[in-house]
């Protein structure tokens, strides 16, 4: 009855704790939708985004990527009319920007909560993300892949903004379905532990994952977060940071693993469905979101322990 009232008590703690950071940062991405700042971060981004051979255009379907979410990129890029006229390695390129820099409000928050500096891992999502669509678009003009004309796989049928009720009802199913998938994630880590499964897998990834610098204690919650997204990968991770002691830089290290590459088949199957293809956003992606990692891993471990950690964590 005791480890059921301590699960218990733990599933609220943690829910109570995204909580705190969704629902601020939900009414700010609805202020700014509002006020039309979202335009205005995409016309900021239209240079960059002819720099990677795309149309200025598209700098508001990554605007709207960053501020809001990937379904919200999507529904911008379905309003444009130039959608129609991209190739498939433009889409492609398009996509690789959104997977790497989305719903930055929420889940920069949640990496600040969990210990990294904000502004830092900031930069290295939005850095990364424009360094991603460089290579790739270089890469897919010199060897002239997909370059046929973008096929669109699905769309909806009707792009409506929702009435205040509208948001406020499906803000509120969201934090709902939060509790539920924490829930469940706790009481898998919990089964887990107990069974000394949760032990072999650390083990098993450990020659993987530990030369990209990932504790041992947070690998089950960085695949989680690969594989689910930050938001509940972080809040394992925010967890067990409160009831051991892990070292700063490896939760560090972790987030930004995470943040080059996470909810792998949710977030890609949607970007297919826009046309990008799937070697792109797949095996592109989880390449350059290891080798990446491993590199910048390497050469911050070339300076002092103490700065490293003062630069990067709070």
């Amino acid at each position: 009855m005791n480890e059921i009232k301590a699960f218990f008590k733990d599933t609220i703690k943690s829910t109570l704790g995204l909580y705190k950071i969704m629902i601020p940062i939900s009414i700010f991405v609805k202020v700014a939708e509002y006020f039309n700042w979202i335009s205005v971060l995409g016309d900021w981004l239209s240079p960059l985004m002819e720099l990677i051979g795309l149309p200025g255009e598209c700098g508001i379907v990554w605007a709207t990527t960053m501020v809001t979410n990937i379904y919200g990129g999507m529904m911008a890029f379905y309003s444009l009319s130039v959608s129609s006229s991209l190739t498939t390695a433009q889409v492609s390129v398009l996509c690789s920007l959104m997977l790497m820099a989305h719903a930055l409000p929420l889940e920069l928050q949640v990496a600040r909560k969990a210990g990294c500096r904000l502004g830092v891992m900031f930069l290295i999502r939005f850095g990364f993300g424009i360094l991603t669509g460089l290579l790739m678009f270089y890469m897919l003009h010199f060897l002239g892949w997909l370059q046929q004309p973008n096929i669109i796989q699905w769309k909806p049928d009707t792009i409506v903004s929702p009435t205040l009720f509208q948001w406020l009802l499906s803000e509120l199913k969201k934090y709902i379905m939060v509790f539920f998938v924490v829930t469940a994630l706790l009481l898998l880590m919990r089964i887990l532990k107990k069974t000394g499964i949760l032990d072999w897998f650390s083990e098993a990834l450990k020659p993987v994952l530990g030369i990209l610098g990932i504790n041992k204690e947070v690998i089950p919650m960085t695949v989680i977060g690969m594989s689910l997204g930050i938001l509940y990968g972080g809040a394992l991770i925010i967890k067990e940071t409160e009831e051991k002691e892990i070292p700063k830089m490896d939760v560090f290290y972790a987030f930004v693993l995470m943040g080059l590459c996470h909810s792998l088949i949710e977030d890609s199957l949607l970007m297919i469905s826009m046309g990008a293809n799937w070697s792109m956003v797949f095996i592109f992606r989880m390449s350059f979101a290891f080798l990446i990692t491993l590199i910048f891993v390497r050469l911050i471990q070339q300076f002092p322990e103490e700065k490293v950690i003062k630069w990067f964590t709070k």
